[in-house]
């Protein structure tokens, strides 16, 4: 494993849940948007965003990555990376307000599928991680200091 393959792969997994905390605020800043986006000719909710992650890809095969951990004893880090961001499909919710402008003939407005309470959850996740993979970048820089304070010596 190279010198900095750990802090690249922390560093991918910074700014994955970073983008993940961003969609969560997105998605509470928009928990009561009726406006959301134009489908079929009328105006549809807002949709909660989901953030969806993956391995990041090595550009090698499988067999090579292989030999190059027997031979290096390597774990290969690698990383995350976003893979989308896609729309909760889940369903509005729908609430009785005659007067709203939005409001369908028979006085049902369709209101955005976000759910502060899972918001709040995924806010918390997502800076639990960061929080945890900043530790484990700052533990990194550490040893590799104490390595270069080593080769003065």
């Amino acid at each position: 494993m190279s010198l900095f393959e750990g802090m690249n792969a922390t560093a991918s997994a910074l700014t994955a849940q970073r983008l993940r905390m961003d969609a969560a605020s997105s998605n509470m800043a928009n928990v009561e948007t009726t406006r959301g986006r134009m489908v079929d000719g009328e105006w549809e909710p807002y949709r909660r965003r989901i953030v969806t992650m993956a391995p990041q890809e090595n550009q090698h095969s499988f067999a090579s990555q292989l030999r190059r951990a027997e031979q290096e004893d390597s774990q290969g880090a690698a990383g995350v990376k976003v893979s989308g961001i896609v729309e909760d499909g889940t369903p509005f919710q729908t609430t009785y307000q005659p007067e709203h402008p939005d409001a369908d003939e028979e006085g049902y407005l369709e209101l955005p599928n976000v759910d502060p309470l899972k918001e709040m959850v995924d806010v918390m996740g997502a800076t639990r991680s960061y929080e945890a993979n900043a530790t484990v970048f700052d533990a990194h820089k550490g040893m590799m200091m104490k390595t270069m304070e080593i080769g003065r010596s």
